[in-house]
């Protein structure tokens, strides 16, 4: 017998329409402003740079609504095309800012030794919150796929196990929500 994945089944969801508005994309970037911001500096064990930005958290509280919709699309594009079990909303959604020459080189969302880090991620999100014609370069990059370019308030909802990354940026200023959700290890 062969064992296939349900034909619904994705690693990978594209929105076709904006889950923000225009207006709550640039509400957010305001709020985001208003907190205190962080250099996004990863490196990896050989001390290479694998990550510059400028990031800041957005507290439960700042934007508890928002919180909630995003809850709920996540949870409906979760039953209608991850199937993971039980995921909830684990952090703080992160504001990033890449200007020009930043980047985020190949990475996972998720940690090595599962089993001593629940809530484990399983789903990543990202909104890109500007207009893509306020910068250029910095395309969201998953797992080799071909993605569309990102649309302002359009979301990209992957497995968090995947590869990914963010191309440098060559002109302006990308800004972006990422969120994870999770829950229990996997077994």
């Amino acid at each position: 017998m062969i064992i296939t994945e349900p034909k619904w089944k994705k690693w990978v969801v594209e929105t076709t329409q904006p889950i923000f508005t225009p207006k709550l994309c640039k509400e957010i970037i305001n709020l985001s402003t208003t907190l205190e911001k962080e250099n996004g500096k990863t490196f990896n064990k050989d001390e290479k740079k694998l990550r510059q930005s400028t990031i800041s958290w957005i507290p439960f509280n700042k934007m508890e609504l928002v919180y909630n919709d995003i809850n709920d699309i996540v949870q409906k594009i979760n039953r209608n095309h991850f199937g993971f079990d039980k995921i909830q909303l684990t952090e703080q959604a992160q504001v990033t800012e890449y200007s020009k020459g930043q980047f985020y080189e190949w990475h996972t969302d998720t940690r090595i030794q599962m089993e001593t880090e629940p809530p484990v991620r399983k789903l990543s999100m990202t909104v890109l919150l500007n207009d893509p014609s306020e910068f250029e370069g910095g395309n969201l990059e998953i797992a080799n796929l071909t993605m569309n370019p990102m649309q302002q308030g359009h979301a990209a909802v992957f497995a968090s196990f995947l590869q990914h990354r963010v191309a440098p940026i060559t002109k302006g200023v990308r800004r972006s929500l990422v969120m994870w959700f999770g829950g229990e290890p996997f077994k």
